[in-house]
């Protein structure tokens, strides 16, 4: 079976096609040409759709699926033999719950805190025995240089894919950057410690769009022999929810 998955972020939306667990393709847009979707049914032969969406609106391109294969919206429902303990599921981001899918999917049988960095960051731990009770949320690297420049009255805003500055920084600019990096980057340790400290065999999955960068920060730390890149763990586990849901 082949299977069109999407997600929409706050961002970006990214389009998938799977061949059962293989990913045969991905693409990632602001703003996803109409035609587009119809045209990777027509050229991967899509025999189902699974759409995750941050959004309440519905986009113009997602009416015309239907009418193409059938479509699954994924929600907090499709867990995906997941033992969701969170107290309020339905707030619960459907991205987070389809990364805890995706890396209790591709590890299984394994401890995983999932660390995904986008709009926000998030961490969501999954035990061995997939049971899921939560995790936390923080404001993401762009959104921490938005925020230093908007609350202030004279720092300016700056381009976060310019580089990483270590240590302190020597003029307003490195400074800012030294504290938004570093921050992170004490914030990811300090995470990683508190849950190791439960489990030493700690399973550590990033993901999201700033997982190369994270990846970057954690690489000369302990932690490094633990950590896994995932970029497309999402996309990964909404393609694991509608098997299941299927079968």
């Amino acid at each position: 079976m082949t299977s069109l998955v999407i997600d929409i972020g706050n961002t970006f939306t990214k389009i998938a096609v799977f061949k059962l667990d293989e990913l045969l393709t991905v693409e990632q847009f602001e703003d996803v040409p109409v035609t587009r979707p119809d045209e990777l049914i027509s050229e991967y032969n899509v025999d189902r759709g699974i759409v995750s969406s941050v959004k309440k609106n519905v986009e113009p391109w997602q009416t015309s699926l239907t009418s193409k294969i059938p479509l699954v919206t994924f929600n907090n429902t499709m867990t995906s033999g997941i033992q969701n303990h969170y107290l309020t599921p339905e707030t619960l981001g459907t991205d987070r719950m389809a990364a805890v899918i995706g890396a209790s999917h591709i590890y299984p049988e394994q401890n995983t805190l999932v660390i995904a960095g986008g709009t926000c960051i998030t961490y969501d731990y999954v035990d061995a025995n997939r049971n899921y009770f939560g995790g936390s949320i923080s404001p993401g690297l762009n959104m921490r240089y938005k925020a230093v420049n908007y609350y202030t009255a004279g720092l300016p805003l700056i381009n976060a894919d310019a580089g990483f500055t270590p240590g302190y920084g020597n003029n307003t600019e490195t400074a800012i950057r030294s504290g938004v990096q570093n921050g992170i980057k004490y914030e990811l340790t300090g995470f990683i410690e508190s849950y190791k400290a439960v489990d030493n065999q700690l399973n550590i999955v990033l993901s999201g769009g700033d997982s190369i960068f994270f990846d970057t920060l954690l690489k000369n730390s302990i932690f490094a022999p633990y950590i896994k890149i995932e970029p497309y763990l999402v996309l990964k586990g909404l393609n694991a929810a509608i098997q299941k849901h299927n079968d």
